[in-house]
C-alpha cells in the first residue's frame, strides 16, 4: 500500500469535497469538486496583512538542531518586525516556533533575515494566530471541514531569491503527505499571499483534478543542490498532467484539497515573497497508523529529529501533531 485508506466523507447530492453550506455557489462548488482548489479574491485586509507582516516572536533561548532547522520549545509570545530581525540576527533566542533556514547562505550573510525561507508552528503566538481565527477565512472553511475546526499546521513562508541551484524550488507534492489523520476530505489549506505573488517570484503551481488521485510515494528529489531539510517531493512525477500558475494579489486566498498536487518555483526576483498559511482539519478527523505505508520513513524522520533534539528514547507522530494542533472553532472531539 501507497498509504493508509484514503476516504471521502458521504455527502447529499453530487459534492464530495464541500459540505452543504449557504456561502460557496453552485459554481464555486462545481470548480473545487472538479479541480480541488479555490481562489478567493481580496479576502485577507490589507490592515490584516500588515499585522501579520511586521509580527515575529522573540525571547528565552534558541536551540540548533543541524541541517538548517531550529527546534524550539513549542510556546512563545510575540514583538513586532525589528525584533524578527533580531532572531535572525541571534541577538535574541526565542523559544517555540520552528525556523527553517538555508545554511548555504549564512557564508554570504551570516544569522539575517535573508537565511531564513520558513516559520512554522505559530499556534501559540496570538497575534499571528489571529489568521487561523479569521472569520472572513473560517466562513469558507466551514465549508470544507464542517463547524469544528482545528488548526493543524501553520506557516509563515519568506520565499528567498534563489539561485541557479534551485535551493528553494518547492517540488511537486501533496501534503497530506505529511498528516498522519484522515478523512482527507475533511482538510483544507487556507493560503494568503502577503503580497503579488507571480511565476517570477515562485508563486504556487497547481495540477488541477488531483485532488481524486491517491497519496503518492514521496521522497527526496535527485538533483546536485542540497534539498531542504523535509522538502519531500513526488518520486514518480506525471509531467503530461497539465499545471496551472496561481497569480495572487496581496490578500487573496487559495483554499485546496491536501491530495492536490502543487509546489511553488523558484524566486527569480531580488525580494522576498512572503506568504501565510494554515491547514485546518475537523477535529472530528481521526489518526491512522502510517506503519507499511509510504509515510513511514516520513514518521521515522520527525521522530528521529524530534528524539535528537530533546534527548528522548522514543515519540509518537500523533503527539507531535498534538503539539501542533490548536482549536479555533467548536468543540475539540479526536485530533
Amino acid at each position: 500500500p501507497t498509504s493508509a485508506q484514503v476516504s471521502v466523507a458521504p455527502h447529499s447530492g453530487r459534492f464530495c469535497y464541500t459540505l452543504d453550506n449557504d456561502l460557496l455557489t453552485t459554481e464555486q462548488r462545481q470548480f473545487y469538486e472538479d479541480n480541488g482548489y479555490l481562489l478567493i479574491k481580496n479576502l485577507v485586509s490589507d490592515e490584516d496583512i500588515e499585522r501579520f507582516r511586521y509580527k515575529a516572536v522573540a525571547w528565552g533561548e534558541l536551540w540548533e538542531a543541524g541541517d538548517g532547522w531550529v527546534l524550539p520549545t513549542w510556546t512563545f509570545p510575540l514583538v513586532c518586525r525589528k525584533e524578527f530581525t533580531r532572531i535572525c540576527k541571534r541577538e535574541v533566542k526565542p523559544p517555540g516556533i520552528m525556523i527553517m533556514k538555508d545554511e548555504s547562505l549564512k557564508s554570504q550573510f551570516g544569522q539575517s533575515e535573508k537565511v531564513v525561507n520558513k516559520v512554522q508552528d505559530f499556534q501559540e503566538d496570538e497575534e499571528l494566530f489571529r489568521y487561523c481565527t479569521l472569520p472572513e477565512v473560517l466562513k469558507y472553511v466551514e465549508c470544507f471541514t464542517g463547524p469544528n475546526i482545528m488548526a493543524m499546521h501553520t506557516m509563515l513562508i519568506n520565499k528567498l531569491p534563489d539561485s541557479d541551484k534551485q535551493t528553494f524550488l518547492h517540488p511537486m507534492h501533496q501534503d497530506l503527505h505529511y498528516f498522519p489523520f484522515r478523512p482527507a476530505s475533511r482538510i483544507v489549506c487556507a493560503w494568503t499571499a502577503m503580497e503579488r505573488a507571480h511565476q517570477d517570484n515562485g508563486c504556487l503551481v497547481v495540477q488541477p483534478g488531483t485532488h481524486k488521485t491517491s497519496l503518492k510515494p514521496h521522497g527526496y528529489p535527485e538533483r546536485e543542490s542540497k534539498t531542504n531539510k523535509l522538502f519531500h517531493g513526488l518520486l514518480d512525477e506525471d509531467e503530461k498532467i497539465p499545471k496551472v500558475h496561481l497569480v495572487m494579489e496581496k490578500g487573496d486566498t487559495v483554499f485546496f484539497h491536501p491530495l492536490l498536487i502543487h509546489g511553488s518555483g523558484i524566486n527569480r526576483t531580488s525580494g522576498f515573497r512572503k506568504s501565510i498559511s494554515c491547514h485546518f482539519a475537523s477535529s472530528e478527523c481521526h489518526y491512522i497508523d502510517v506503519k507499511n505505508t509510504t509515510q513511514e520513513d516520513l514518521e521515522k524522520e520527525m521522530q528521529e529529529m524530534v528524539c535528537k533534539k530533546y534527548d528522548a528514547t522514543s515519540v509518537e507522530l500523533k503527539d507531535i501533531w498534538n503539539f501542533r494542533a490548536r482549536l479555533v472553532q467548536g468543540e475539540r472531539i479526536n485530533l
